[in-house]
Protein backbone atom coordinates (compact mmCIF):
# COMPACT_ATOMS: atom_id res chain seq x y z
CA UNK A 1 0.00 0.00 0.00
CA UNK A 2 1.44 3.41 -0.99
CA UNK A 3 -0.80 6.33 0.62
CA UNK A 4 0.25 9.44 0.00
CA UNK A 5 1.02 11.35 3.22
CA UNK A 6 -0.32 14.47 1.54
CA UNK A 7 -4.04 11.91 1.32
CA UNK A 8 -6.63 11.99 3.89
CA UNK A 9 -7.80 8.29 3.75
CA UNK A 10 -11.07 7.93 6.77
CA UNK A 11 -9.98 5.21 9.10
CA UNK A 12 -13.71 3.12 7.86
CA UNK A 13 -12.20 3.00 4.19
CA UNK A 14 -11.43 -0.37 3.45
CA UNK A 15 -8.24 -0.23 1.17
CA UNK A 16 -6.85 -3.53 -0.20
CA UNK A 17 -3.11 -4.81 -1.07
CA UNK A 18 -0.86 -2.45 -3.35
CA UNK A 19 -3.20 0.17 -3.61
CA UNK A 20 -1.96 3.86 -4.27
CA UNK A 21 -3.47 6.83 -3.31
CA UNK A 22 -1.54 10.06 -4.51
CA UNK A 23 -1.03 13.59 -2.75
CA UNK A 24 -4.38 15.69 -1.78
CA UNK A 25 -6.77 12.99 -2.31
CA UNK A 26 -9.85 12.63 -0.46
CA UNK A 27 -11.16 8.92 0.36
CA UNK A 28 -14.61 9.21 2.37
CA UNK A 29 -15.79 6.68 4.69
CA UNK A 30 -17.79 3.65 3.38
CA UNK A 31 -15.65 3.33 0.07
CA UNK A 32 -13.63 0.41 -0.55
CA UNK A 33 -10.69 0.30 -3.10
CA UNK A 34 -9.71 -3.20 -3.87
CA UNK A 35 -6.23 -4.57 -4.36
CA UNK A 36 -3.43 -3.04 -7.22
CA UNK A 37 -5.87 0.45 -7.61
CA UNK A 38 -4.16 3.68 -8.31
CA UNK A 39 -5.67 6.99 -7.45
CA UNK A 40 -3.87 9.66 -8.94
CA UNK A 41 -3.56 13.36 -6.97
CA UNK A 42 -6.33 15.59 -6.22
CA UNK A 43 -9.06 12.93 -6.18
CA UNK A 44 -12.30 12.56 -4.27
CA UNK A 45 -13.65 8.87 -3.81
CA UNK A 46 -17.03 8.81 -1.86
CA UNK A 47 -18.41 12.19 -2.60
CA UNK A 48 -21.35 12.99 -0.75
CA UNK A 49 -24.38 14.16 -3.02
CA UNK A 50 -25.76 17.05 -3.16
CA UNK A 51 -28.53 18.02 -0.01
CA UNK A 52 -31.06 17.66 -2.92
CA UNK A 53 -30.53 14.48 -4.16
CA UNK A 54 -29.14 12.74 -1.05
CA UNK A 55 -30.88 9.30 -0.25
CA UNK A 56 -30.34 5.97 0.51
CA UNK A 57 -27.10 4.71 -1.64
CA UNK A 58 -25.18 1.54 -2.28
CA UNK A 59 -21.47 1.40 -0.57
CA UNK A 60 -19.40 2.97 -3.11
CA UNK A 61 -16.78 0.60 -4.13
CA UNK A 62 -13.70 0.82 -6.44
CA UNK A 63 -12.73 -2.64 -8.58
CA UNK A 64 -9.50 -4.11 -8.51
CA UNK A 65 -6.96 -2.89 -10.71
CA UNK A 66 -8.63 0.42 -10.86
CA UNK A 67 -6.36 3.45 -12.49
CA UNK A 68 -8.20 6.53 -11.48
CA UNK A 69 -5.88 9.72 -12.66
CA UNK A 70 -5.97 13.06 -11.19
CA UNK A 71 -8.63 15.25 -10.03
CA UNK A 72 -11.31 12.83 -10.59
CA UNK A 73 -14.42 12.38 -8.62
CA UNK A 74 -16.28 9.32 -7.38
CA UNK A 75 -19.83 10.22 -5.26
CA UNK A 76 -21.16 7.82 -2.75
CA UNK A 77 -22.18 4.82 -3.55
CA UNK A 78 -21.07 4.19 -7.12
CA UNK A 79 -19.72 0.73 -8.33
CA UNK A 80 -16.97 0.43 -10.19
CA UNK A 81 -15.45 -3.08 -11.65
CA UNK A 82 -12.25 -4.48 -12.36
CA UNK A 83 -9.34 -3.05 -14.66
CA UNK A 84 -11.06 0.20 -14.56
CA UNK A 85 -9.54 3.62 -16.38
CA UNK A 86 -10.59 7.02 -16.06
CA UNK A 87 -8.84 10.13 -17.15
CA UNK A 88 -8.01 13.33 -15.71
CA UNK A 89 -11.05 15.12 -14.15
CA UNK A 90 -13.88 12.56 -14.30
CA UNK A 91 -17.35 13.18 -12.73
CA UNK A 92 -19.23 9.84 -12.25
CA UNK A 93 -22.15 10.45 -9.53
CA UNK A 94 -24.02 8.44 -6.81
CA UNK A 95 -25.63 5.55 -7.81
CA UNK A 96 -24.24 4.78 -11.04
CA UNK A 97 -22.75 1.19 -11.66
CA UNK A 98 -19.93 0.22 -13.91
CA UNK A 99 -18.66 -3.38 -15.64
CA UNK A 100 -15.58 -4.41 -15.73
CA UNK A 101 -12.88 -3.04 -18.29
CA UNK A 102 -14.44 0.02 -19.20
CA UNK A 103 -12.43 2.87 -20.10
CA UNK A 104 -13.93 6.38 -19.36
CA UNK A 105 -11.72 9.48 -20.72
CA UNK A 106 -10.59 12.94 -19.53
CA UNK A 107 -13.41 15.46 -18.67
CA UNK A 108 -16.46 12.99 -18.48
CA UNK A 109 -19.33 13.32 -16.80
CA UNK A 110 -21.30 10.35 -15.85
CA UNK A 111 -24.55 11.64 -14.08
CA UNK A 112 -26.09 9.69 -11.17
CA UNK A 113 -28.51 6.16 -11.26
CA UNK A 114 -26.80 5.41 -14.95
CA UNK A 115 -25.27 1.98 -15.67
CA UNK A 116 -22.34 1.40 -18.25
CA UNK A 117 -21.90 -2.53 -19.44
CA UNK A 118 -18.58 -4.37 -19.22
CA UNK A 119 -15.31 -3.07 -21.62
CA UNK A 120 -17.49 -0.04 -22.93
CA UNK A 121 -15.14 2.61 -23.97
CA UNK A 122 -16.29 6.55 -23.02
CA UNK A 123 -13.71 8.79 -25.37
CA UNK A 124 -12.74 12.68 -23.74
CA UNK A 125 -15.81 14.83 -23.33
CA UNK A 126 -18.30 12.62 -23.34
CA UNK A 127 -21.82 13.07 -21.03
CA UNK A 128 -24.19 10.51 -19.82
CA UNK A 129 -27.36 12.44 -18.18
CA UNK A 130 -29.07 10.41 -15.57
CA UNK A 131 -30.59 7.07 -16.14
CA UNK A 132 -28.97 6.69 -19.38
CA UNK A 133 -27.73 2.87 -19.65
CA UNK A 134 -25.21 1.82 -21.83
CA UNK A 135 -24.35 -1.62 -23.05
CA UNK A 136 -21.32 -4.04 -23.17
CA UNK A 137 -18.35 -3.04 -25.45
CA UNK A 138 -20.43 0.00 -26.85
CA UNK A 139 -18.31 3.03 -27.93
CA UNK A 140 -19.11 6.76 -27.13
CA UNK A 141 -16.69 8.59 -29.03
CA UNK A 142 -15.44 12.30 -27.98
CA UNK A 143 -18.04 14.80 -27.40
CA UNK A 144 -20.98 12.95 -27.25
CA UNK A 145 -24.09 13.93 -25.36
CA UNK A 146 -26.78 11.38 -24.17
CA UNK A 147 -30.10 13.36 -22.48
CA UNK A 148 -33.36 12.83 -20.56
CA UNK A 149 -34.96 15.46 -20.14
CA UNK A 150 -37.93 15.79 -23.12
CA UNK A 151 -39.39 19.18 -21.60
CA UNK A 152 -36.43 20.81 -19.68
CA UNK A 153 -36.43 21.80 -17.06
CA UNK A 154 -38.74 19.19 -15.67
CA UNK A 155 -38.63 16.20 -13.35
CA UNK A 156 -39.95 13.63 -16.23
CA UNK A 157 -37.16 12.05 -16.85
CA UNK A 158 -36.11 9.34 -20.41
CA UNK A 159 -32.50 8.00 -20.10
CA UNK A 160 -31.37 7.16 -23.41
CA UNK A 161 -30.24 3.15 -23.80
CA UNK A 162 -26.94 2.32 -25.91
CA UNK A 163 -26.84 -1.35 -26.82
CA UNK A 164 -24.23 -3.63 -26.83
CA UNK A 165 -21.03 -3.35 -29.47
CA UNK A 166 -23.48 0.16 -30.63
CA UNK A 167 -20.73 3.09 -32.23
CA UNK A 168 -21.38 6.52 -31.45
CA UNK A 169 -19.44 8.88 -33.49
CA UNK A 170 -17.94 12.16 -32.26
CA UNK A 171 -20.84 15.15 -31.13
CA UNK A 172 -23.58 13.28 -31.70
CA UNK A 173 -26.55 13.97 -29.96
CA UNK A 174 -28.94 11.33 -28.30
CA UNK A 175 -32.34 13.02 -28.07
CA UNK A 176 -34.34 11.75 -24.36
CA UNK A 177 -35.21 7.94 -24.28
CA UNK A 178 -33.87 7.01 -27.63
CA UNK A 179 -32.82 3.46 -27.78
CA UNK A 180 -29.83 2.22 -30.11
CA UNK A 181 -30.03 -1.38 -31.31
CA UNK A 182 -27.40 -3.70 -30.96
CA UNK A 183 -24.26 -3.62 -33.31
CA UNK A 184 -25.95 -0.09 -34.22
CA UNK A 185 -23.96 3.10 -35.51
CA UNK A 186 -24.67 6.73 -35.41
CA UNK A 187 -22.59 9.45 -37.26
CA UNK A 188 -20.89 11.97 -36.15
CA UNK A 189 -22.89 15.41 -35.37
CA UNK A 190 -25.88 13.56 -35.86
CA UNK A 191 -29.04 14.55 -33.84
CA UNK A 192 -31.14 11.48 -32.79
CA UNK A 193 -34.96 11.59 -31.79
CA UNK A 194 -35.52 7.96 -33.04
CA UNK A 195 -35.07 4.77 -31.86
CA UNK A 196 -32.30 2.65 -33.72
CA UNK A 197 -32.73 -1.09 -34.80
CA UNK A 198 -30.09 -3.33 -34.05
CA UNK A 199 -27.13 -3.07 -36.79
CA UNK A 200 -28.62 -0.05 -38.50
CA UNK A 201 -27.12 3.44 -39.23
CA UNK A 202 -28.55 6.92 -38.15
CA UNK A 203 -27.05 10.06 -39.35
CA UNK A 204 -28.07 13.79 -39.92
CA UNK A 205 -29.99 16.38 -38.48
CA UNK A 206 -32.22 15.43 -37.51
CA UNK A 207 -31.02 11.88 -38.08
CA UNK A 208 -32.31 9.19 -39.84
CA UNK A 209 -31.72 5.45 -40.96
CA UNK A 210 -29.50 5.18 -43.99
CA UNK A 211 -28.67 1.39 -43.98
CA UNK A 212 -27.14 -1.19 -42.28
CA UNK A 213 -23.80 -1.04 -40.55
CA UNK A 214 -23.15 -4.55 -41.53
CA UNK A 215 -22.66 -2.99 -44.89
CA UNK A 216 -20.03 -0.57 -44.56
CA UNK A 217 -16.90 -1.87 -45.89
CA UNK A 218 -13.35 -0.24 -44.22
CA UNK A 219 -11.82 2.68 -45.76
CA UNK A 220 -9.12 1.62 -48.51
CA UNK A 221 -10.53 -2.35 -48.45
CA UNK A 222 -13.52 -2.69 -50.26
CA UNK A 223 -14.02 -6.21 -49.24
CA UNK A 224 -13.40 -5.96 -45.97
CA UNK A 225 -16.79 -5.27 -43.56
CA UNK A 226 -16.46 -2.07 -40.86
CA UNK A 227 -19.04 -4.06 -39.00
CA UNK A 228 -18.92 -5.93 -36.68
CA UNK A 229 -16.14 -4.26 -35.83
CA UNK A 230 -15.28 -6.81 -32.77
CA UNK A 231 -13.85 -8.78 -36.18
CA UNK A 232 -11.39 -6.92 -36.68
CA UNK A 233 -10.43 -4.23 -34.02
CA UNK A 234 -9.12 -5.71 -30.90
CA UNK A 235 -7.00 -3.44 -29.05
CA UNK A 236 -7.44 -3.55 -25.09
CA UNK A 237 -9.77 -6.31 -25.03
CA UNK A 238 -8.87 -9.73 -23.07
CA UNK A 239 -7.37 -12.55 -25.39
CA UNK A 240 -9.97 -15.00 -24.39
CA UNK A 241 -12.80 -12.58 -25.19
CA UNK A 242 -11.25 -11.49 -28.40
CA UNK A 243 -10.41 -15.32 -29.07
CA UNK A 244 -14.45 -15.47 -29.39
CA UNK A 245 -14.91 -12.93 -31.72
CA UNK A 246 -12.59 -13.83 -34.13
CA UNK A 247 -13.25 -18.22 -34.13
CA UNK A 248 -16.65 -18.48 -33.35
CA UNK A 249 -19.73 -17.17 -34.53
CA UNK A 250 -21.04 -13.42 -33.60
CA UNK A 251 -24.33 -13.67 -32.07
CA UNK A 252 -26.30 -11.82 -34.34
CA UNK A 253 -27.68 -8.31 -33.25
CA UNK A 254 -31.22 -9.23 -32.20
CA UNK A 255 -29.71 -12.23 -29.97
CA UNK A 256 -27.81 -9.73 -28.02
CA UNK A 257 -30.08 -8.06 -24.47
CA UNK A 258 -30.37 -4.24 -24.03
CA UNK A 259 -28.26 -3.12 -21.19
Amino acid sequence: MSISEDARVHPSARIGANVEVGAFSIVHAGVTIESGSRIGSFCEIGAAAAPAAAKAVRATTIGAGAYIRSHAVVYAGAEIGEAFEAGHRVTIREGTVIGDGVRIGTLCDIQGDCSIGDYARLHSGVFVAKLCKVGRYAWLLPRVVLTNDPTPPSERLRGCVVGDYAVVAAGALLLPGVVLGAGSLVAAMACVGIDVPPDMVAMGVPARVTGRASEIRLRGEPSAPAYPWQRHFHRGYPPELVRSWVEGPLATPEDLDAP
